[in-house]
C-alpha cells in the first residue's frame, strides 16, 4: 500500500475538505492514509484513516505557528510517506524541506492567501499590502519547487499557472452522501440559517439586522466568533431576539440544521479574496433543497441565476437582505421550486464525486512520473 500523509497545523480534526473529502476518498481506493492534526486524539477511524495527533499548549498566533508547524513536520518524518499533502501556508517551509528529501509534495491552497491578508483585522492596515506582496513572492518561490499545487477555485488556479504547470483546481463542493434523500418541505420550521465563520466581513451583523423584516422567523446562527468580542456587538442588535445561537456544529448537526431551515444565507462582504471564491455553504444550501440569498458578486450571481435557486443582494444592506427573505418566504411554491432546481444543479455538477476523480488523477500522475 502506498503511504500518503495529509498535514495541517491550523485546521481542526474532521475538517470537511481535508478529512471527509480528500483523506477518505484516498483511503477508499486503497491508499494507506495518514492525517497529522494537532490537539486531537491519535486513532484509526472508521474510514480507515490513521489520525496522528499531539497536544500543544495555548499560545500567541506567532508562537503557535512556530511550535505547531515544527511538531507537524517531525510527525511527518516519522510516517515516511511517498506523498505528503499539506494544507496550510505556514507549512510551506516544511513542504520545501520534504521535497528536498526526495518526497512527492502537494500544496493544497484553500484560499488566495495574499488577497486574504489584505482583509486580516489582526494585521495593521498600513502593513497589509507590503505583507501581502512579500508573502506572494515567497509562496510562488516555494510553489514552483513543489510537485504539485492543488487549489480550491479556477481563479486561484489561474494565478498559479503563471508560476507552475503542475496545478489544478479541486473545488470544495458537497458530499452527496451527506444529504442523499430528497428534502421534505413539510418538515421544515419557520427558520433561516447561516453556517460558517462569525466575523464582521462575512456579513453576520447585517444578517441579524435583516431579521426584523421577517419577524415571524428565527435565524439558526452556527459557527465560531472571531474575535470572541464580536458577539458582544451582535447581542445589542434588534434582530438578536430572533437568533438561535447554535455554536460550532458537527457534520450531523449541520445536516439537521439545513433540513429544518427554509433559506440559507451567504452574504460575505466584497473583499477581494471573496469575489471569486466558491463557498461550500452556498452549495450545501443548494444540496439541501433550500433557496439561497447571496452577495451579488458577478460569479455568485451567475451560478445562482443559472440554477434559478435564489436571489442576490447587496450584503451590506440589511433591508435588501430582508426584502429578499420576504420575497422567498411569502411563496412556498416558489421557494420549493428554487430549492429543487438548486439541488438538481449540485447533483449534476457541483459535487465532490466529480472533484475526487481529479484528485485521483493528480496522485496517479505524480506516482507515474516518480516511477518512470
Amino acid at each position: 500500500m502506498i503511504k500518503v500523509c495529509h498535514l495541517t497545523s491550523a485546521h481542526a480534526d474532521g475538517d470537511i475538505r481535508i478529512y471527509h473529502k480528500e483523506c477518505v476518498s484516498l483511503a477508499k481506493i486503497g491508499y494507506k492514509v495518514y492525517h497529522i492534526v494537532p490537539n486531537s486524539i491519535s486513532r484509526i477511524t472508521d474510514e480507515n484513516v490513521n489520525v496522528l495527533s499531539f497536544q500543544v499548549p495555548e499560545a500567541s498566533r506567532f508562537k503557535r505557528m512556530l511550535r505547531i508547524t515544527k511538531m507537524v513536520y517531525r510527525k511527518a518524518l516519522e510516517v515516511d510517506a511517498a506523498i505528503y499533502h499539506f494544507h496550510d501556508p505556514e507549512l510551506l517551509r516544511y513542504g520545501l524541506k520534504l521535497k528536498r528529501k526526495g518526497k512527492i509534495v502537494i500544496y493544497d491552497a484553500h484560499e488566495d492567501v495574499p488577497r486574504q491578508i489584505l482583509g486580516k483585522p489582526w494585521i495593521a492596515k498600513p502593513l497589509r499590502k507590503c505583507i501581502s506582496w512579500l508573502f506572494e513572492k515567497y509562496e510562488n518561490y516555494v510553489a514552483k519547487r513543489l510537485s504539485f499545487v492543488i487549489v480550491s477555485t479556477p481563479t486561484i488556479r489561474k494565478r498559479y499557472e503563471k508560476v507552475t504547470t503542475y496545478t489544478m483546481d479541486i473545488c470544495n463542493y458537497p458530499l452527496l452522501t451527506e444529504n442523499a434523500s430528497e428534502p421534505d418541505w413539510a418538515l421544515k420550521k419557520d427558520e433561516i440559517c447561516y453556517l460558517g465563520g462569525l466575523t464582521e466581513i462575512r456579513g453576520v451583523k447585517e444578517i441579524i439586522q435583516s431579521m426584523i423584516f421577517v419577524p415571524d422567523y428565527r435565524l439558526n446562527l452556527a459557527g465560531a466568533y472571531s474575535p470572541l468580542s464580536f458577539r458582544d456587538e451582535l447581542v445589542h442588535l434588534d434582530g438578536w431576539k430572533q437568533v438561535n445561537e447554535l455554536g460550532f456544529l458537527n457534520r450531523k448537526e449541520v445536516i439537521e440544521t439545513l433540513n429544518r431551515s427554509k433559506v440559507g444565507l451567504v452574504t460575505l462582504y466584497p473583499q477581494e479574496n471573496y469575489l471569486d471564491s466558491l463557498p461550500i455553504k452556498m452549495f450545501e444550501y443548494m444540496l439541501a433543497g433550500i433557496p439561497v440569498v447571496a452577495s451579488d458578486f458577478p460569479l455568485w450571481k451567475s451560478i445562482i441565476e443559472d440554477a434559478e435557486c435564489g436571489l442576490c443582494i447587496d450584503p451590506k444592506d440589511p433591508e435588501s437582505i430582508g426584502e429578499a427573505l420576504q420575497k422567498i418566504l411569502s411563496d412556498d411554491t416558489r421557494a420549493i421550486e428554487m430549492g429543487r432546481k438548486g439541488r438538481k444543479k449540485v447533483l449534476e455538477e457541483y459535487n465532490w464525486g466529480i472533484q475526487e476523480q481529479k484528485l485521483y488523477k493528480i496522485y496517479d500522475r505524480l506516482l507515474l512520473n516518480t516511477n518512470s
